[in-house]
């Protein structure tokens, strides 16, 4: 059984690429489910997705401490979901920072040092400077993608299982932005080793 989760902020994807990833283990014949959960996403609130897959999937839901891959699209937000990472398990985390609600109102501050602290957790983690690419393409609706590029090389299968989910998922105005996206993201988790 695969166990992902990717967990952001309202409107940094976090529900295509769910589909993204669903579309790439359906192409190779597992069973898939996938389930959302928003948190006032309207409003800047956590989305979370559960992407599972294998030979039969009985629950879109991943018990605590059962993921295998977590993949953070906001600091804050890999902070709040790498409790339910198991051991020896992963974390792919954006350096993007969203404010919520408490800090920009000022009831509290934004925790300082968090890409340490998941560091230092014990899990194998790779932080990408996911928005800075993003931006560098000129849209930082790619960042999500760019993202998933990363975790693709630890989810595994070959690129062009990951392209032709992306036709699935995404609208063939935005593919070749989205393909560069993936690509920057795939090339920047290999650099990191």
């Amino acid at each position: 059984m695969k166990n992902l989760l990717i967990a952001g902020v309202g409107g940094q994807g976090s529900l295509l690429a769910s589909r993204i990833l669903g579309a790439v283990y359906l192409s190779v014949g597992m069973d898939v489910k996938v389930s959302e959960v928003h948190g006032m996403s309207q409003r800047g609130g956590s989305v979370i997705t559960y992407v599972r897959a294998g030979d039969k999937v009985a629950s879109p839901l991943i018990p605590e401490g059962e993921t295998e891959l977590l993949i953070a699209l906001e600091q804050l937000e890999a902070l709040r979901w790498m409790s339910h990472v198991r051991p020896g398990g992963a974390v792919v985390m954006s350096t993007q920072i969203i404010l919520p609600m408490p800090v920009i109102t000022g009831q509290t501050a934004y925790p300082e040092n968090i890409a340490d602290a998941v560091c230092g957790c014990g899990l194998q983690t790779y932080v990408v400077q996911a928005h800075d690419i993003a931006v560098g393409l000129s849209d930082t609706r790619v960042s999500n993608v760019v993202l998933l590029g990363a975790a693709s090389r630890l989810v595994g299968f070959a690129p062009e299982v990951w392209d032709d989910a992306l036709r699935v998922a995404v609208k063939p105005r935005f593919l070749e932005i989205n393909r560069q996206a993936f690509a920057l993201g795939r090339a920047a988790l290999e650099a990191e080793g």
